[in-house]
């Protein structure tokens, strides 16, 4: 059928079916992440060079560095190694899945408790947004902070596979990837979000902080008196970011099928 003997405007959208194990799984993806914190709290606990492991003054990939001794004159020993690095390949895998499996129409509408969803008898159409091209720029947006998201996640799995003592550049190319990319969904994804839930104005803030302070890292090539804090403040808001938008979409998804089930109970 066309859209006019439907009575639908060919400008609708079609909201997915929320409730979906797959979006669920998605969201859980995302939460994963939160785990990169108890293992760098355990890997440092591990730390076994001269001088403890400062936050305020260590980088982040130290603590992923095989071998103990001088690096970049900076004493370096991490026992707990590979603790680190398995923590940065699930965090990044974490993301990449989350990425794969929630859809850009997805991400439009999970911020949204009102939206209306596909229910069993298919897909319902709305209208979102105000015309053709409000609604084209929020899927647009949404597309390109899954692919954001789904590069940053690529980063940090390179950062755990090539630790810094390699020699590779592998490493920093990573870890860039990471910081950029982070900040940046970030940044799309509070964008669209920021009138929509409280946790929209967090995830904005985090990707705003983030990428403040990978350009100040940039500007200072990291020459300050805490590149530790620093570099923290570019990773840990990326981290917070992440699963702040896999609580928000978890909790509609939630919602969702409470809904569908007490529906089935009437």
């Amino acid at each position: 059928m066309t859209a006019g003997t439907t009575g639908v405007s060919a400008d609708a959208i079609y909201y997915p079916d929320v409730a979906a194990t797959r979006f669920y799984v998605g969201a859980l993806a995302k939460l994963s992440v939160l785990q990169y914190f108890v293992a760098e709290a355990a890997v440092i606990g591990a730390w076994a060079a001269a001088e403890p492991y400062s936050r305020r003054t260590g980088y982040i990939s130290d603590l992923g560095a095989v071998a103990c001794g001088d690096f970049d004159g900076r004493d370096v020993c991490s026992p707990a190694h590979l603790l680190m690095n398995a923590s940065f390949v699930v965090q990044g895998f974490g993301m990449i899945i989350g990425a794969l499996l929630l859809g850009s129409v997805l991400l439009c509408c999970a911020a949204r408790p009102g939206a209306p969803t596909r229910g069993r008898a298919g897909s319902q159409p709305v209208s979102p947004a105000p015309g053709r091209a409000g609604r084209s720029v929020g899927v647009a947006a949404a597309a390109a902070a899954r692919v954001l998201t789904g590069t940053a996640g690529a980063g940090t799995v390179i950062v755990g596979l090539v630790p810094e003592d390699t020699g590779s550049g592998w490493h920093l190319a990573g870890a860039l990837m990471y910081f950029a990319a982070g900040s940046l969904a970030l940044l799309v994804i509070g964008g669209l979000w920021v009138r929509r839930t409280s946790l929209g104005w967090l995830i904005l803030a985090c990707g705003v902080v983030s990428l403040a302070a990978l350009i100040a890292g940039g500007v200072t090539d990291m020459k300050v008196p805490e590149p530790g804090t620093l570099e923290r403040l570019m990773g840990y808001p990326i981290t917070a970011g992440v699963a702040a938008a896999g609580l928000i979409i978890a909790q509609r998804v939630r919602h969702e099928r409470s809904l569908r089930k007490a529906a089935r109970a009437l």
